[in-house]
C-alpha cells in the first residue's frame, strides 16, 4: 500500500479515536451538573448526552473549516500526514493522561498546541498562519473569561426571579429544567468539539491530495459524530465528581445558571466558526456562579490546579507533538 494512503488511513483512525476519548472527557463536563445535583441518573444523562453530541456534531462544520485551514495551511505543508499523525498522537496522549487523574483539561488546547508544535517541529515558526492561530487563541483565552462572568450575571437573575419562592420547592422543580440544560449543553458541544476530529481528516486529505477543498465531507461528518457519541455512552465519571462537585457544592439552581450560561458561549462560538474549550467554559460558568452565591463557597484549591492545567496544556501538547514528529520523521 502507498505510504501516503497508509499514513491518512491511521490518521483517520487516530482521528475518530480522539474523539472518542473527547467524548467521555470533555462530555462529561456537560452532564457534572445535573448528575451531582441527581437531576439525572449517571446512566440516563450519559445516554441523553451522546444522543445530542451525535445531532450537534452533524448539525455544523465552520469550527471543522477552522481548524483545518487557520492553524497551518494544509496546501503547503510539507510532510502534512507526518505533522498530523504527531499532532494526534500528542494529544491523545494529554487526554488520557489527564483523564486519568481526574483534571479537567482542555481537549481543545490540546489539539490545537500539538498542531502548531508539530507544524514548526517540521517547518519553522514561519509555517504558522499567525492571522488565524492569533484568532483562535484569543477564542480560546477570552471565553473563559466571558463565562465567568456570564455565570456571575445568570446566577444572579435567577436568584433575583426567585427571591420569594420556597427554595426547596424551586430547586425541586429547577431539577426539571436541568434535564434541558443538559440536553442543551451536549447539543452544543457536539457542535464544537467533535469539528475538531472532522478537521484533522480534512487536513489528512488535503495533505495526501485526496480532497482539492476545505468542504466537510459527509462521511467524515457521521464518522466523527459517532466516534464521539461512543465515546460519551462511556462517560468519565472521574471528570464528573471533579466538575460536578470539588469546585463547589452545586444546588440545581447552580447547575442551571451554570449550563444555560456556558452552553449560550460554547453555541456562540459555534456560530462564529471559533474552537473554544468546552473544560474551559462550563468549569468557569460554575466559578462564575459560585461567585454570585458565595466567593468563599468556590473551592478555589480545585479552581487554582484546573487553572494551571489549562496553562500548560498548550505549551507541553506542542513540545510532545514536536519530539514525536522528530521521531516519526526519523523512522519513516
Amino acid at each position: 500500500m502507498d505510504t501516503v494512503l497508509l499514513l491518512t488511513i491511521l490518521i483517520v483512525v487516530c482521528a475518530l479515536a480522539f474523539d472518542f476519548i473527547n467524548g467521555f472527557h470533555d462530555t462529561a463536563n456537560a452532564i457534572a451538573t445535573s448528575v451531582s445535583t441527581r437531576a439525572l441518573k449517571p446512566r440516563v444523562a450519559i445516554l441523553l448526552a451522546a444522543t445530542m453530541n451525535f445531532a450537534g456534531a452533524l448539525t455544523f462544520t465552520g469550527v471543522a473549516k477552522t481548524i483545518s485551514k487557520d492553524i497551518v495551511d494544509p496546501f503547503t505543508l510539507e510532510n502534512g500526514s507526518l505533522v498530523i499523525l504527531a499532532a494526534l498522537l500528542s494529544a491523545i496522549i494529554w487526554n488520557l493522561v489527564t483523564w486519568y487523574f481526574g483534571i479537567p483539561s482542555s481537549s481543545s488546547h490540546a489539539l490545537i498546541g500539538s498542531i502548531a508544535g508539530a507544524a514548526i517541529s517540521a517547518a519553522g515558526f514561519g509555517i504558522l498562519n499567525y492571522t488565524g492561530f492569533i484568532k483562535i487563541m484569543e477564542a480560546l483565552l477570552i471565553s473563559p473569561v466571558i463565562a465567568i462572568v456570564g455565570g456571575f450575571i445568570v446566577m444572579n437573575i435567577l436568584r433575583a426571579v426567585l427571591k420569594n419562592r420556597n427554595l426547596f420547592k424551586a430547586n425541586k422543580r429547577i431539577r426539571y429544567l436541568q434535564i434541558l440544560t443538559a440536553a442543551i449543553q451536549s447539543f452544543t458541544h457536539g457542535t464544537n468539539d467533535a469539528q475538531k476530529a472532522m478537521g484533522i481528516i480534512t487536513m489528512a486529505l488535503i495533505a495526501a491530495d485526496l480532497q482539492t477543498g476545505d468542504d466537510i465531507q459527509m462521511w467524515v461528518r457521521i464518522a466523527a459524530a459517532t466516534s464521539m457519541g461512543i465515546g460519551t455512552s462511556i462517560g468519565g465519571y472521574k471528570i464528573i465528581k471533579t466538575v460536578g462537585g470539588k469546585i463547589m457544592k452545586i444546588r440545581p439552581i447552580h447547575g442551571a445558571a451554570a449550563d444555560l450560561n456556558s452552553a449560550a458561549i460554547i453555541f456562540g462560538a459555534t456560530l462564529l466558526h471559533l474552537p473554544v474549550s468546552t473544560t474551559h467554559v462550563i468549569s468557569s460558568s460554575i466559578m462564575g456562579v459560585g461567585s454570585a452565591q458565595r466567593v468563599k463557597g468556590v473551592k478555589w484549591g480545585t479552581a487554582k490546579k484546573i487553572v494551571i492545567t489549562w496553562v500548560i496544556t498548550m505549551p507541553i501538547s506542542a513540545l510532545v507533538a514536536a519530539v514525536l514528529y522528530q521521531l516519526l520523521a526519523l523512522f519513516s
